[in-house]
């Protein structure tokens, strides 16, 4: 089988949010990617679950931002929104961001839900326990242009004002909380007419694929609605405005029929401690000594149905970058498997609501890994 290697001839989300700020002449910015200069005010704009293919594919229901179609961008492992969050929010991939998966375990902690700032598969907030400026230390892209005195907005869901992620990801600037697309794009448009930053986040696209499947017809007609979103954002730009839109990974339908319950297959949980990720990227944390037979057990459970590697050769193949730090190592699985074709990996008692959904994301196929780079100027 095959070894997925991430293309490194495509930018990578992670390198964004530095090239926009890098454009608006922002000090300590670098232009990773090469945009246009003399950007007088600026908006990234991720909508959750838009994969490059699913664009290209549906390009129909969304002919603004297809017409607006340039660059493919890689999201990195996992292909999930907290590790996609964490890119733009830092410039760095996961194995330095350290957010490498919808649930990870911290040391001293167990693991936890990244989205929901809670242990998994339940119990308490952990914000005062867990500080998520500790979890996540690095500056973020806000704080750092915040500092280089550009006004920097991050407008996002209301719900999720002061949430564990929020601050872990995107503190810095001034959080603006929104509650449907239009007063989302009303923000953006007030930002970049104020010559300012502004990074803004939409989620129910994410949402319907998850629940009936990316390109089911809710999904097609809810891209519909973000394509309008787009186009009442780009009809508000300045001259030398700026609109980045971008996705923090794409999204499979998966089949019943290659659906593997951990939980039913007893030789599976044979030396596992705990269980993170979700159902296409699975974290496994092992008792000492058991790798190689936890390894040999999932490898001949699971054969060409998924990518079943140890910590160490996931990351000698850099899958979490080029460096991962010391503070990340313990989050990363000591075993890793990454879902192929159209399987799911759940967990039917542990993670009930989770295991019911038809769309998922997170492995390293095309389709969770690549997303589209739309880009338009006033």
């Amino acid at each position: 089988m095959s070894l997925p290697i991430p293309d490194p001839s495509l930018p990578h989300l992670a390198d964004v949010v530095p090239s926009v700020l890098a454009a608006m002449g922002v000090e300590g910015f670098e232009p990773r990617i090469d945009l246009q200069r003399d950007v007088a005010g600026a908006c990234v704009l991720l909508i959750d679950g838009l994969g490059a293919e699913l664009l290209d594919t549906y390009a129909a229901d969304a002919p603004v931002m297809a017409g607006l179609r340039g660059r493919t961008l890689s999201v990195g492992f996992p292909a999930t929104t907290a590790a996609g969050l964490a890119a733009v929010g830092t410039g760095y991939r996961s194995g330095e961001h350290g957010f490498v998966g919808y649930t990870f375990r911290l040391p001293q902690t167990g693991v936890i839900n990244a989205l929901r700032w809670r242990p998994h598969p339940w119990g308490a907030d952990l914000r005062d326990t867990v500080p998520p400026e500790e979890v996540q230390p690095l500056p973020t892209t806000f704080e750092r242009a915040e500092s280089a005195g550009v006004a920097v907005s991050v407008i996002s869901g209301a719900v999720f004002t002061g949430s564990g992620l929020t601050r872990a990801l995107l503190r810095g600037g001034r959080y603006v909380g929104v509650h449907a697309l239009g007063d989302l794009a009303a923000a953006v448009a007030d930002t970049v007419n104020d010559r300012g930053f502004c990074y803004g986040y939409h989620s129910d696209l994410d949402t319907l694929g998850h629940l009936y499947g990316p390109g089911s017809a809710p999904w097609r007609m809810q891209l519909r609605q973000i394509d309008r979103l787009v186009e009442s954002v780009v009809e508000a730009l300045p001259p030398g405005g700026l609109l980045a839109v971008v996705a923090d990974h794409g999204m499979v339908t998966v089949s019943e029929e290659e659906t593997v319950d951990i939980e039913a297959h007893p030789g599976l949980l044979v030396g596992v401690q705990a269980i993170g990720g979700e159902a296409r990227a699975r974290h496994l944390y092992i008792e000492d000594g058991a790798q190689a037979d936890v390894l040999a057990a999932w490898r001949a459970e699971l054969g060409d149905r998924a990518w079943v590697l140890a910590r160490e050769e996931a990351i000698a193949a850099g899958w979490f970058g080029e460096r991962v730090s010391d503070a990340v190592l313990p989050r990363i699985g000591d075993v890793i498997a990454a879902a192929r074709g159209s399987v799911a990996l759940v967990r039917r008692t542990a993670e009930p609501v989770e295991s019911s959904l038809v769309g998922h994301h997170g492995s390293l196929t095309f389709a969770e890994q690549t997303v589209p780079l739309l880009l338009a100027a006033g």
